[in-house]
C-alpha cells in the first residue's frame, strides 16, 4: 500500500517545522511540489532547503505546475469546485505514475493543512476515487495564525470571547456582528481599509517568519495607510504576498 504524508511545515520559518514533521519528512521516498508560478521560487527554495535538512538519502522530488483557478469570475464558489477538480486529477496523476507501491509519497503544505489550505480535500478526493490505492495521514504545523499572535506577543482570544476567521472577502462585506477579535486570511485587496476603524485596532503580520517579515500594530484609522503603502511596496518587490491579521475592538 502506497503511503501519503500532508505536512505542515509552518509560516515561513525553517524552525517552525515540528518535530511530527521533520520524522515524517525522513520516512518520505517522493516529495510532490505544486508550483504556483515563478515569482514564488523563493518558497520552493524553503522547502528545498528542508528537505536537504531533513530529507533520506535518495529521496526523490517530482514537481509540477499547478492548476490555475479562475480569480476574476464572480461565481467563486464554482470555480473553486472546478480548480479542485482540476488539482485532484493532477494529484491523482503524479501519485500512479512517480509513487510506487510500499513507498511514502507527501505534499508539504505552508502553515496547517487544516486551515484554508485544499490540499486535505484534494487528497482525499483522490483517496475516495480508488484509482490509485493509498493510505494517507495529516501532520499539522505551525500556522500563520499562531505565527501572527506570536510575533505581536498577543493572544487570539480574551477572557469569555470568542475568536473568527474570516476571508478579506467576507470583511469587504462588514466587520462580523457579535465578535470582537476577527482574524482575517486571503485578503487580496486589504479589506482592512474599507472598514469603519472607529475602535478598532489591527496586529498586521506580512511573510511571518521569513527575511521579510513585515509587522505592524496599532489603531486601525492610524496603521491602515502606513500597512497599505508596505503591502503594496512588498508585493512589487516580490511579486506575491503573504499575509495575514487580527482586528480587535479595543475595551476603551
Amino acid at each position: 500500500m502506497r503511503h501519503i504524508f500532508v505536512i505542515g511545515i509552518g509560516a515561513g520559518d525553517p524552525d517552525h517545522l515540528t518535530l511530527q514533521a521533520v520524522k515524517a519528512i525522513g520516512r518520505t521516498d517522493v516529495f510532490f511540489i505544486l508550483d504556483k508560478s515563478e515569482e514564488r521560487q523563493d518558497l520552493i527554495g524553503l522547502r528545498r532547503r528542508m528537505l536537504a535538512d531533513h530529507g533520506r538519502p535518495g529521496h526523490r522530488v517530482v514537481e509540477a505546475p499547478d492548476a490555475e483557478r479562475d480569480r476574476a469570475t464572480p461565481a467563486y464558489a464554482a470555480a473553486v469546485d472546478d480548480w479542485r477538480v482540476r488539482r485532484a486529477d493532477l494529484v491523482e496523476r503524479l501519485v500512479a505514475e512517480h509513487l510506487g507501491p510500499g513507498e511514502n509519497g507527501a505534499f508539504l503544505v505552508w502553515g496547517d493543512p487544516a486551515l484554508y489550505d485544499s490540499v486535505i480535500a484534494v487528497v482525499d478526493d483522490v483517496s475516495n476515487r480508488g484509482g490509485v490505492p493509498f493510505a494517507y495521514e495529516v501532520v499539522p504545523g505551525i500556522s500563520s495564525v499562531s505565527a501572527l499572535a506570536a510575533r505581536h506577543r498577543t493572544t487570539l482570544t480574551r477572557v469569555g470571547r470568542p475568536v473568527q476567521i474570516t476571508t478579506g472577502r467576507r470583511l469587504a462585506e462588514g466587520f462580523p456582528e457579535g465578535v470582537d477579535d476577527v482574524v482575517v486570511m486571503l485578503d487580496g485587496r486589504a479589506a482592512f481599509a474599507g472598514i469603519d476603524p472607529e475602535g478598532l485596532e489591527i496586529h498586521y503580520g506580512a511573510y511571518l517568519g521569513t527575511p521579510d517579515e513585515v509587522l505592524v500594530s496599532g489603531p486601525l484609522a492610524e496603521a491602515a495607510p502606513r500597512i497599505r503603502e508596505l503591502r503594496e511596496r512588498a508585493r512589487e518587490r516580490k511579486g506575491w504576498i503573504m499575509d495575514t491579521y487580527l482586528l480587535r475592538r479595543s475595551d476603551g
